[in-house]
């Protein structure tokens, strides 16, 4: 979607304006066009002063990984934790750009379709454009949006992690990665530096075997590893409480029910 057919640029001062006040309203349809504007003026970010609200507390999640190893399943389900516990939620995921739009290729709102109709959810799938880094060039300026939109529950899915696709560590405050027992993804992730910025380790697929041996190894390398069965929602209890626990060691106001608002 561009922004001319929004009817909106970002040269309406007045228009973007009326849009950041019904963002900080809660209008979900105010907050999906003032991402696209971002996204697609993403050097233009006089609207993001006009979103700045610092009484708002939003948790900021980002969940990253290798493929295979079950993140957007990991997602989904922590998505779901923190709706039972009367949160309101929002997803940016981060896809590969489709070589023929240019646009995300949606995969992560296809796999979440069981919180589609819950109106406490937002999910948005994010297409890189090109940018490195492992998240859309806009994230940042989104999750701000969700924040002001009254989101306060904020994942972060990238699409995966190499030498040079660590930015989540500058946008999230707590780093969750997502690793399976038996893809050698717990050597990979060392040699990718992923163990130097995850705040949390995550052995999902933990009823395969080889489970034990890689919790073993990681335990080595990082001082909080977890094993889930994203699959059955295994494990995503103490994985919340251990993000809980990791933002309130840093002097985070981590929003964990509704009767913290």
């Amino acid at each position: 979607m561009s922004a001319s057919s929004l009817g909106l640029s970002m040269r309406d001062t007045h228009g973007v304006a009326i849009l950041a006040e019904q963002v900080r309203a809660g209008n979900v349809r105010a907050a999906s066009r003032l991402i696209t504007l971002l996204e697609n003026h993403p050097k233009d970010r006089a609207v993001v002063g006009l979103l700045d609200d610092t009484s708002r507390e939003a948790t900021v999640i980002g969940v990253t990984g290798y493929p295979g190893a079950g993140k957007s399943t990991v997602v989904d389900r922590l998505v779901g934790f923190y709706r039972r516990n009367g949160l309101k939620v929002g997803v940016l995921a981060v896809d590969i750009s489709s070589p023929v739009s240019g646009g995300a290729l949606l995969g992560d709102r296809i796999r979440m379709q069981e919180h589609a109709l819950d109106r406490e959810v937002y999910i948005r799938s994010m297409a890189t454009r090109g940018h490195h880094g492992g998240l859309a060039q806009a994230t940042g300026d989104a999750a701000l949006v969700l924040k002001a939109a009254g989101y306060e529950a904020i994942l972060i899915e990238t699409i995966g992690v190499g030498q040079n696709e660590i930015d989540i560590v500058n946008l999230a405050h707590t780093v969750v990665a997502v690793v399976a027992p038996g893809l050698g993804d717990e050597v990979q992730a060392m040699k990718a530096g992923l163990l130097e910025v995850a705040h949390i380790v995550v052995v999902n697929k933990g009823d395969l075997p080889g489970t034990d041996h890689t919790l073993r190894d990681l335990r080595e390398w990082c001082p909080k590893v977890l094993r889930t069965v994203a699959t059955t929602g295994e494990g995503i209890p103490e994985l919340a409480e251990a993000i809980a626990g990791h933002q309130r060691s840093r002097g985070v106001r981590h929003v964990e029910n509704a009767r913290d608002r």
